[in-house]
């Protein structure tokens, strides 16, 4: 099995825990507005405006004028991530990060050490909370594509485990825009052509 874990808002959430008192407020990290800047991250309370990743900073603040604008400490965000992908080499070797807040695992020769794929994510996701108070959302399934798409569906704080017999079940119903890879242009196709869930892309 494989385990997608994906750190929720990872640059937004560094900050907030090393301030508390944004906790509860919209918080960018990104460039200045005045720089042409854009966001790189974005908490769930910023999230509520519209604001979103690679959206124009001077963009994020119409729409809330009151979001708190951080510069990027992208060194800071690195050691961060170190300390995160340290926890992921205790349950396997196999690891396959994407970015800073994010990483594929194989733990399929591991089950027999640590016990089933999901009590591997529960533990996982227990020590990230216990050793930097930062949360992380779980996938866990058969394959890197299932797995991905399953540490999205119930952010944040995720954990959503499709076992072999039930990836039809978890797939049909979900929008067609869910699939790693289908940004706005092909799911603009995609409503064109009456499509709108896996089901009917099937």
């Amino acid at each position: 099995m494989i385990l997608h874990v994906d750190m929720d808002a990872f640059y937004a959430s560094v900050e907030e825990r090393e301030r508390p008192e944004l906790v509860g407020r919209p918080v960018v990290v990104g460039g200045t507005p005045e720089g042409r800047g854009v966001v790189a991250a974005a908490n769930y309370e910023a999230r509520k405006f519209g604001i979103h990743s690679a959206m124009a900073t001077s963009t994020a603040l119409r729409l809330c004028p009151d979001v708190v604008v951080l510069p990027v400490r992208m060194s800071h965000y690195a050691e961060v991530s170190r300390q995160i992908r340290d926890i992921f080499f205790r349950y396997t070797p196999l690891v396959e990060p994407l970015s800073l807040d994010e990483a594929f695992l194989d733990v399929s020769g591991c089950e027999s050490l640590f016990g089933t794929a999901a009590k591997i994510a529960r533990l996982i996701k227990a020590e990230i909370m216990e050793e930097t108070s930062l949360v992380a959302s779980v996938g866990v399934a058969p394959n890197k594509f299932l797995a991905k798409i399953a540490s999205d569906v119930e952010k944040p704080d995720g954990l959503v485990i499709v076992p072999p017999d039930q990836i039809q079940s978890f797939l049909d119903p979900l929008p067609v825009g869910r699939i790693w890879g289908v940004g706005k242009v092909t799911g603009g196709v995609f409503d064109r052509l009456g499509i709108h869930t896996i089901e009917q892309l099937r």
